[in-house]
């Protein structure tokens, strides 16, 4: 444990109060970022919330696979609501007045955490799902029950949640000696940063934790296309072939947008020159998944278009009667 000694001693230790340094705005660029992250925020509320609604209420879409893509419209909802609107607040703040609580900034830490490790675990069980579904279509209600959605659903949100706590226990085993956070919001990175004890451990296991993950997603990403690629060349069905095509394309991008965001982030934090272009992408990490993820899917799957096509009859049909 460190102490304060009399060559720290403008060093604040454990201080409860934190300065958040969020992104660097002009009076002219101010109104602009903070209407455009504003209107983003909205959209993706409504956009990831309407989808949830309509596979909820629509029988045609209870379906594992659309069940699936619910995880990953609440991971969006979920993520960017707890993040984005205080990096919207803190926009029309100066910067010497955008404080945080310690543990306002912790949950914040583990949600930005648990959005991105959520997105993979619960993407490598959608592609389980378009495997079984292309693969082995004949027993495809068989393996994918309600038993095995909810079983899925349950391991994705769970190793996800106890990756996150042990990468956040151990840094609040801590001390801090620094009050500033050098991001638009809080995450794991600016946390230990904000100690002066060695951080070995932390950068050991965030590394081997981030290397894990990508190893074991990219991994089953590629595994479960690979067989489902062999399936559609030694097939004649071309209605099969058309299908694995469409389902598979959606899932793929959705993977791709997250993964490509991911990784920039990633990359970044290790070039500290590069720290203004680091926190628009740590910004646009969660806002672009999140935005694209329900057009994307509402664009691809005709179910989810003839749903909504469904319910805009109904609703002008509605008043005539």
């Amino acid at each position: 444990m460190l102490f304060p000694s009399r060559t720290m001693e403008n060093y604040t230790y454990n201080s409860l109060t934190l300065q958040l340094e969020g992104l660097k705005v002009t009076k002219t660029t101010k109104y602009p970022v903070f209407l455009f992250l504003l209107l983003a925020y909205v959209f993706i509320l409504v956009a990831n919330v309407s989808i949830v609604v309509l596979i909820c209420t629509e029988r045609n879409l209870h379906q594992p696979m659309y069940f699936l893509f619910c995880n990953l419209s609440i991971n969006d909802v979920m993520g960017n609501s707890l993040l984005v609107p205080r990096v919207i607040a803190d926009i029309l703040v100066p910067p010497s007045e955008r404080l945080i609580n310690y543990y306002e900034c912790l949950m914040q830490a583990f949600t930005t955490h648990m959005f991105g490790t959520n997105a993979h675990t619960v993407l490598m069980i959608m592609a389980f799902d378009r495997y079984v579904a292309i693969c082995n279509p004949f027993h495809y209600t068989t393996i994918m029950s309600n038993k095995m959605v909810i079983k899925l659903t349950i391991s994705a949100w769970g190793v996800a949640f106890v990756l996150v706590a042990i990468l956040l226990g151990l840094t609040i085993r801590l001390n801090r000696c620094r009050t500033v956070i050098t991001n638009p919001y809080c995450d794991n990175p600016s946390l230990f940063k904000l100690s002066c004890e060695n951080v070995l451990i932390n950068n050991i296991y965030g590394l081997t934790f981030t290397v894990v993950l990508l190893t074991t997603s990219i991994g089953s990403i590629l595994l479960t296309y690979t067989k489902i690629t062999a399936v559609c060349l030694t097939s004649k069905n071309k209605s099969l072939n058309s299908k694995a095509l469409k389902t598979c394309s959606t899932h793929l991008c959705l993977y791709l947008i997250m993964l490509v965001s991911g990784m920039i982030l990633i990359a970044l934090h290790r070039f500290p020159q590069y720290s203004d272009y680091r926190k628009i992408s740590a910004i646009l990490f969660n806002i672009v998944p999140g935005s694209l993820n329900p057009i994307i899917y509402g664009v691809q799957s005709q179910e989810i278009r003839k749903s909504l096509s469904n319910v805009f009859r109904f609703r002008k049909v509605l008043p005539l009667f």
